[in-house]
């Protein structure tokens, strides 16, 4: 088994790297994969759109979101989720800055608060250039320099040891210079020019750097030696495949990616470019200059160079960012006075909001604010607490196990049946002893929606609606009003919402989940490991217990959290509910083929059209089916609506208004199509969808005579309420995931709200 991992190891950096080609190799790929020569913004928008995109609801609208920041090539560890809008408009900015389009000078900002997807942003970048980086398609190149054999003297290049004359011994750009930049700027721009006529993309490769000093030394040195043999061809020498070559690299944090931490330190120059090496330049003969070779070139743009600059926390390096004003539009730095590199790299700062608060201590300076030209240069993006239900549960599930997996489904009934799921974790407690905890069904989607709730704002809240059918229309982009589907495009929310600034963190509500988990519980059964469940109410009010003893939030904010808490935990206990009543009229339940047929019957009555019986005859639609379905399944009319089987008004204007409507939405959603009615999603058509899988206490009532919620916790032995209870919690089982003890715990809290009021 060993050596399959061996091989496998073998096989991965073998498809990974390839051989060092000559020059003029070089330029023959170029002109056959213009890519690969992408200038730094380019070459990061093209890793982006490699990976392609996807279709996502956000705030109840669709939009185009790049799977790049799905992380996929980790398997989703690092994926962003949410904010497609801050990162479509990310991507947007590098389009106009790769084309030249006047946005060069700026430096890309990233700003929001803690545990918005911030650092998940770097990781995420990271990831996806070094993968695509080896890839064929995404391959990044670089030159090498081997000196030896250009004279007779034994002096070799050197980073500043001894010299070495092995033509084995290479030395690759410290900041990876871009290939092209060895040709003269004027036979550059004349292959740049041909180039860009070839290439099948409105974005032409960029190439205006110059070499860097480090690989300046070298060709200046063998220009030198060739020069004094007499050698006319002069660039052919230098650039001689024995003394030069183009490699690729695999872009990574200090190669073709620099990262500045919040804790780095050191001077600007220092920590933008690197420092001289004190021992190398004596122990290099320079004859009174700074020698490149003695440079340390660890700075966060000469790691940088090619690709990605990225200032972590970048309030922690306010100093610096002044020092990078003119990087992107000049694109350049200085080493030292006299000795000036060239950088091509996309800057990108990420920050916290206590950055602008920096920026802003001059504001009220206006003409004489010294921070002005900063404040031109940054390019603001804002990411926000995440405002859709779904995102939030699957953070919270990613941040409370080791599920990575990006969640893309299509519909949202599969959303949302991930969203209730339960969860369960092992938990060793102080006796080393290891337990299974469960999240009951509809625990993280209460804290979900919790999180969420305290992050919308009421100010654009539409008559008739409150924070949770907000929430709700955000995330699927429609609400259930009792046989009506309302559509987000139905209500009119403000443009300028702060929803997503402010709100409980998802790190408070996992480190509040993460404390129950290793609690003890009073609870107890003696049958079921009840003390083991986590229900949805004991999430929320430790949610809410804790914002007294919480730093990060202010007592105003502890206020208003709470006051949202009641809303939420009414709309868990109706998810709670429905599952109950579901699970109790399981058997009672209307199969899809019987409402198909009342369907069809309505529709053929509606438009004085015939069916097709069983017998392929073509008949017309009988009344009294249409009749016992209404009464029975709809529960909706009885006898006295009803001429024999032929419908009074109340009828008709109900099969009319409910059930055509809705049919007649369909054919105009699909007008370019022709319309079947084979082809209708009965859950398009809300007062059927209630028939599906909806019942109220009325159904449970009118089926079981004898039933007594009051009886729950214990009923008597061979009554009703014993047989309709333990069929219930078996349905809760396998309808919706629940254990044995989860499904007890929350009949039992659903029955307790439902006795008192049952005579």
């Amino acid at each position: 088994m060993s050596h399959d991992f061996i091989r496998a190891a073998d096989r991965a950096l073998t498809e990974t790297y390839e051989e060092p080609m000559g020059l003029a190799e070089y330029v023959e790929r170029v002109f056959e994969e213009p890519r690969i020569a992408s200038h730094a913004s380019k070459y990061l928008l093209e890793a982006i759109e490699a990976a392609g995109t996807r279709q996502v609801v956000e705030e109840g609208e669709e939009n185009e979101r790049y799977r790049f920041f799905d992380d996929p090539h980790n398997d989703g560890e690092h994926a962003i989720l949410g904010n497609t809008e801050v990162l479509n408009e990310f991507v947007d900015d590098l389009r106009s800055i790769a084309a030249r389009r006047g946005k060069e000078e700026k430096i890309i900002w990233l700003e929001g608060p803690t545990a918005t997807g911030k650092s998940e942003l770097k990781r995420c970048l990271i990831n996806g250039l070094r993968e695509y980086s080896k890839t064929d398609e995404g391959r990044r190149y670089t030159v090498e320099w081997n000196v030896s054999g250009a004279d007779t003297d034994g002096s070799g290049f050197t980073y500043g040891e001894s010299p070495v004359s092995n033509e084995e011994e290479w030395y690759v750009s410290p900041v990876q210079s871009h290939p092209l930049t060895v040709f003269p700027r004027e036979i550059r721009e004349d292959l740049l020019e041909q180039l860009n006529e070839r290439l099948d993309d409105h974005l032409e490769v960029q190439v205006e750097a110059r070499l860097d000093p480090f690989c300046r030394e070298a060709y200046d040195y063998l220009e030198e030696r060739y020069r004094r043999q007499g050698r006319e061809d002069l660039f052919s020498a230098v650039t001689d495949p024995k003394h030069l070559r183009v490699k690729n690299f695999v872009a990574d944090v200090g190669t073709g990616i620099g990262v500045l931490h919040s804790e780095d330190d050191g001077t600007p120059k220092e920590r933008l470019v690197g420092s001289w090496m004190h021992g190398m330049l004596q122990a290099l003969d320079s004859r009174g200059r700074k020698n490149p070779q003695a440079f340390s070139y660890d700075g966060v743009l000469s790691q940088g160079n090619g690709l990605l600059t990225l200032v972590e926390d970048a309030a922690q390096h306010a100093d610096l960012l002044q020092k990078l004003l003119n990087v992107p539009d000049e694109g350049s730095v200085k080493l030292d006075k006299g000795i000036g590199m060239d950088i091509d790299t996309q800057l990108l700062i990420i920050s916290n909001p206590d950055l602008e608060a920096q920026l802003n201590q001059h504001a009220e300076r206006h003409g004489q604010d010294p921070l002005k030209a900063l404040k031109r240069r940054l390019d603001k993006h804002e990411f926000r607490y995440l405002t859709n239900l779904s995102l939030e549960a699957e953070l919270l599930r990613r941040e409370l196990t080791n599920e990575t997996a990006v969640w893309t489904d299509t519909s949202y009934e599969e959303l949302a049946a991930k969203i209730r799921e339960p969860v369960t974790i092992d938990v060793r407690d102080n006796r080393r002893q290891v337990h299974t905890k469960e999240l009951a069904p509809h625990a993280v989607e209460a804290a979900a929606l919790y999180d969420v709730v305290t992050r919308l704002d009421t100010e654009d809240l539409p008559p008739g609606l409150d924070l949770v059918d907000k929430a709700l229309l955000f995330d699927a982009g429609f609400i259930q009003d009792g046989d009506e589907r309302r559509e987000k495009d139905d209500f009119e929310f403000g443009q300028n919402a702060r929803d997503g600034q402010h709100g409980i963190p998802v790190t408070y509500t996992r480190d509040a989940i993460a404390d129950l988990l290793h609690e003890r519980s009073d609870r107890h059964h003696p049958d079921l490991p009840v003390e083991h469940v986590i229900m949805p109410r004991d999430v929320l009010n430790a949610m809410a217990d804790g914002f007294v003893d919480a730093p990060v939030f202010s007592n105003a904010e502890h206020t208003e959290f709470e006051n949202r808490l009641v809303q939420v935990k009414n709309r868990v206990f109706r998810q709670q509910q429905r599952d109950v009543l579901s699970a109790i009229m399981r058997e009672k339940r209307v199969d899809q083929a019987t409402v198909e047929e009342y369907v069809e019957h309505v529709y053929a009555w509606s438009e004085g059209e015939t069916i097709t019986n069983a017998r392929g005859e073509e008949v017309s639609p009988e009344p009294l089916k249409m009749k016992v379905f209404e009464i029975e399944h709809l529960g909706r009319f009885d006898e006295s609506h009803y001429d024999g089987s032929d419908p009074e008004e109340p009828v008709r204007a109900f099969r009319t208004e409910k059930v055509m409507t809705a049919l007649n939405r369909h054919a105009w959603r699909n007008r370019d199509d022709e319309f079947r009615l084979q082809d209708v999603d009965l859950r398009d058509i809300p007062v059927i969808e209630t028939v599906l899988g909806s019942y109220d206490w009325d159904d449970v009532r009118r089926v079981f005579e004898d039933f007594d919620p009051r009886q729950w916790d214990d009923p008597p032995s061979g009554t009703e309420t014993e047989s309709v209870k333990e069929a219930t919690v078996e349905n809760m089982q396998d309808l919706f995931g629940y254990s044995a003890a989860s499904a007890e715990l929350t009949s039992r809290h659903v029955m307790s709200q439902v006795s008192y009021r049952w005579d």
